[in-house]
């Protein structure tokens, strides 16, 4: 059981900022902290083992130990204002397209006070169907239409108080244009008692709680919800709920109407009513989703933003775990770049955490002439994800039985540490948002993942310490880089490095990530792609909230779930989703080659081709046999070319002068090739039959004078160590960097 976790506020700081660290001590009542220098994060014994170095920093101490919840689900919260309370006569209504009712009692629209109960909340039962509660201060009462709902159907529905006539009326109705499932129901009943308005803002998709921020979370789509002070007939509350703008005869009635389709980038619900109540989304729930009007007509919610007038409220959405600092560190003048760790652990030294961030240099400056970029774009992706127990078909796609760590089993059973981009919602819909505003607990050293055999399985940030520790062993001075500031600087952050050097798995990229990269190799960069599985899905960053990303899984690639059709296009950009090779701009254009092939048993080793004896080629195979196999061995699978592979290919635009140098082989036929690679299912997909699964050694310079190295595989950097470092992986990938580091430009052939 994990009881001390804790995270930053950012992923990577510079002397002279200050990083802030949020730590929750489970029954643990002191501990101490420290800040340690990173090298290698894998422990397996067979390598070089789990090394660090002290920092002396000012945070260095022992700190009371406190318990921090976190409160999952997404929800709409609009602060307390002088028309939110006195209501006499009501009607409100919104459009709902419920998701998971069968997890109970869900909150539309909740004006309550969760202490005294006063108030009014409209709610959803599967069975009852609309309930409106109400509460007077000494008593509660429930008034239900007693019409079941069905599940992914809009439903238009509304409520009455008329206090007047002492008369409450219920509406719930299947959408026209829609598959009508169930009945048109409605009760029109006496008031069983007038509710108090409490006064105390309003919330959606969920209700105020005593001891949380909210609770009862709805599950599903709600669009257009609004409220009016007085009593409407049927005609005029249907008319509130057609997109558009608010009709001008009824704005006097109106209080608020929020328009989901206003704004969609932002975290904010824009009323249209005369008062500007603008709702506060918390916890990052989806949006641009189609909304009841949608036709299919426009697939982009940007040329119809009215049809895409719905968001997506989870119970298990997270954005920011909204935790207290427990201490800070303000970086010295003069500290060296690379991975550093806050290091949390209880006086009796049962219980630890390692914090990972990166220290970079100040913005706009180099220490060093090679930077390592970070891919926690990535990581994020795969931030506490639940492949080890979720997993389709786990076992089998691993060859063996998957093992599984107490980090594991801990997100399996506190699904409020939020979810990846590879998981499910609670309600079966794909998780399109990741944070990292949040423990992620397979980022971490130490950790090793699931995905893997014949040793250590690492992946993703543990993985990428491999090179950081080849590196240091090897007496190469480096900085380190995130994906995080490559989006906020774009090119500028590149330009001052010789070489850039890419961590095992740059798996996700958003446009300008991609645009900086392509303008670093434009003038005269070198970068060694060291890994496979690159520059493969699109994501975009939220332009206001820190880090947090999106991803809409359109159409093809390797993926647990996929978006909806009509909900291909970013929210957060209004850009277009999925694979980089869908966009045309396959990874190949960029690094000369992508992504062929899966496979998570063991991994394969190169042999050479004609390439790697042209004299282009002479300097990377220095020191190494015309006959020898490279990488037949390492941490990772026990070979150089596993888990993801990469090959070249001129017809997804690997460049005509590319020289591919050695290829890969011994993989079974659990190594299996892409799903964008075929479009008849045959079965010779695996490893030892078909042509493409192989991973390729590719090397091809710039018209600029820069060049570009890719291995074709994840497992690579987990060779680097073999033997000391004494070995064919280490000393073809020291052969490149050296060059690499040469400022004598490249020539490209000529034909």
């Amino acid at each position: 059981m994990l009881k001390l976790v804790g995270y930053s506020d950012v992923i990577s700081v510079a002397s002279g900022q200050t990083i802030a660290f949020k730590v929750s001590a489970d029954g643990v009542p002191q501990y101490r902290a420290s800040i340690v220098r990173l090298i290698h994060g894998d422990a397996n014994p067979a390598g070089p083992g789990f090394k660090t170095a002290p920092v002396v920093s000012d945070i260095e101490g022992s700190y009371p130990g406190r318990f921090q919840p976190i409160r999952a689900g997404s929800y709409m919260v609009v602060d307390d204002h002088p028309v939110l309370s006195g209501w006499q006569d009501v009607t409100l209504g919104c459009l709902i397209w419920p998701t998971r009712l069968d997890a109970g009692r869900q909150t539309l629209v909740a004006a309550r006070d969760p202490q005294t109960g006063v108030g009014v909340a409209l709610e959803v039962d599967k069975e009852a169907g609309l309930v409106l509660v109400l509460g007077d201060g000494e008593r509660v009462a429930e008034v239900a239409v007693r019409r079941r709902l069905e599940t992914r159907y809009w439903t238009a529905v509304s409520v009455t108080i008329d206090r007047a006539a002492g008369r409450v009326r219920l509406s719930q109705r299947p959408v026209q244009g829609f598959p009508l499932v169930g009945q048109p129901a409605e009760v029109d009943v006496p008031l069983p008692l007038a509710p108090a308005i409490p006064g105390t803002g309003l919330m959606v998709a969920a209700a105020p709680a005593v001891d949380a921020p909210a609770t009862r979370h709805f599950d599903g789509k709600i669009e257009r919800p609004w409220i009016a002070r007085h009593v409407l007939d049927p005609a005029a509350i249907d008319r509130l709920s057609q997109p558009g703008p608010l009709p001008a005869d009824l704005a006097p009635q109106v209080v608020a109407l929020w328009d989901f389709s206003r704004d969609i980038p932002g975290t904010r619900a824009l009323d249209l009513g005369p008062h500007g109540l603008h709702g506060r989304l918390v916890n990052m729930p989806t949006r641009a989703m189609k909304g009841a009007a949608w036709t299919g007509e426009a697939q982009a919610w940007t040329d119809r933003p009215e049809h895409y007038g719905a968001i997506h409220f989870h119970s298990d959405d997270l954005y920011d775990a909204g935790w207290e600092t427990d201490f800070s560190w303000t970086v010295p003048a003069g500290a060296r770049s690379g991975i550093y760790c806050a290091h949390i652990r209880s006086e009796d030294g049962v219980y630890e955490d390692y914090i990972p961030f990166a220290l970079r240099p100040p913005a706009g400056t180099a220490t060093a002439p090679i930077a390592i970029l970070l891919p926690t774009a990535s990581y994020m992706a795969y931030a506490n994800d639940h492949n080890s127990v979720d997993g389709q078909d786990a076992e089998m796609l691993m060859g063996r039985l998957v093992p599984l760590q107490a980090g594991d089993l801990f997100i399996d059973r506190h699904r409020e540490y939020g979810l990846a981009l590879y998981d499910s919602h609670a309600d079966g819909s794909g998780v399109a948002i990741s944070s990292r505003l949040r423990p992620i607990l397979n980022m971490r050293p130490k950790y090793a993942s699931w995905l893997g055999a014949m040793g250590s399985g690492l992946w993703q940030f543990n993985a990428d310490t491999h090179l950081t520790d080849w590196l240091e062993a090897r007496g190469f001075a480096y900085d380190v880089i995130t994906d995080e500031d490559l989006e906020r600087e774009g090119y500028g952050l590149l330009k001052p490095y010789q070489v850039v050097l890419t961590g095992t798995h740059p798996e996700y990229h958003s446009t300008r990530m991609w645009d900086a990269m392509r303008a670093y190799l434009e003038r005269s960069g070198r970068l060694m792609y060291l890994g496979a599985d690159g520059w493969y899905w699109r994501i975009a960053w939220h332009r206001d909230a820190p880090g947090v990303i999106e991803v809409r899984r359109a159409e093809d690639g390797i993926r647990t779930w996929e978006a909806h059709p009509g909900e291909y296009y970013h929210a957060f950009s209004g850009e277009y989703g999925g694979l980089w090779r869908r966009l045309g701009r396959p990874p190949n254009t960029l690094v000369g080659q992508g992504f062929t092939a899966q496979g998570f048993d063991r991994s394969g080793y190169y042999v050479r081709l004609p390439g790697s004896y042209d004299p282009r080629a002479g300097f990377i195979f220095d020191g190494i046999g015309p006959d020898e196999r490279i990488g037949d061995f390492g941490l990772v699978g026990g070979g150089a070319a596993g888990l993801e592979l990469d090959r070249a290919e001129t017809l997804l635009g690997t460049p005509p002068h590319t020289l591919v140098l050695a290829s890969s082989e011994g993989h079974t036929d659990l190594m299996l090739l892409v799903n964008e690679e075929f479009a008849v299912t045959t079965p010779n997909l695996g490893g030892s039959q078909h042509p493409k699964v192989h991973g390729d050694l590719v090397f091809f310079e710039t018209a600029s004078g820069g060049a570009v190295f890719g291995v074709g595989s994840i497992a690579w950097c987990g060779s680097l160590s073999h033997d000391g470092y004494a070995n064919n992986v280490s000393r073809i990938t020291e052969n490149v960097l050296r060059r690499f580091l040469d400022l004598e430009p490249f020539v490209p052939p000529v034909d």
